[in-house]
């Protein structure tokens, strides 16, 4: 996602799932458009180089979500401060944790 638009409908309308390292938001979209993700990560994270390392953390792990739902899905994930001292497991976990409660609540409305 690129537009602040794509971000706001989709933390609006979508599911909401926190852990304790991020904030998952994901939101079917209305057509089979393919899934796509935006990230949050703001300077209560950490400095640049801080953030940057959270982000491509975060986009790795996201990388396999396209081959469980590769198309119909907004995402967004939003960095919390404790994202910094986060390992890469912690980190995955808690998306895989909070991507996998969002499943779950989606696929029942």
């Amino acid at each position: 996602m690129r537009t602040s638009v794509d971000f706001s409908t989709t933390v609006r309308s979508g599911v909401r799932k926190g852990r304790r390292n991020l904030v998952l938001y994901a939101a079917p979209t209305a057509g089979p458009e393919p899934t796509r993700f935006g990230f949050i990560v703001a300077k209560t994270v950490g400095n640049a180089v801080v953030r940057n390392r959270v982000k491509r953390r975060l986009r790795e792990a996201a990388a396999g979500t396209v081959s469980l739902r590769p198309s119909g899905l907004n995402v967004v994930v939003r960095a919390l401060p404790a994202s910094a001292d986060a390992t890469w497991t912690e980190l995955c976990a808690d998306y895989d944790a909070a991507l996998a409660s969002a499943f779950k609540r989606l696929d029942q409305q």
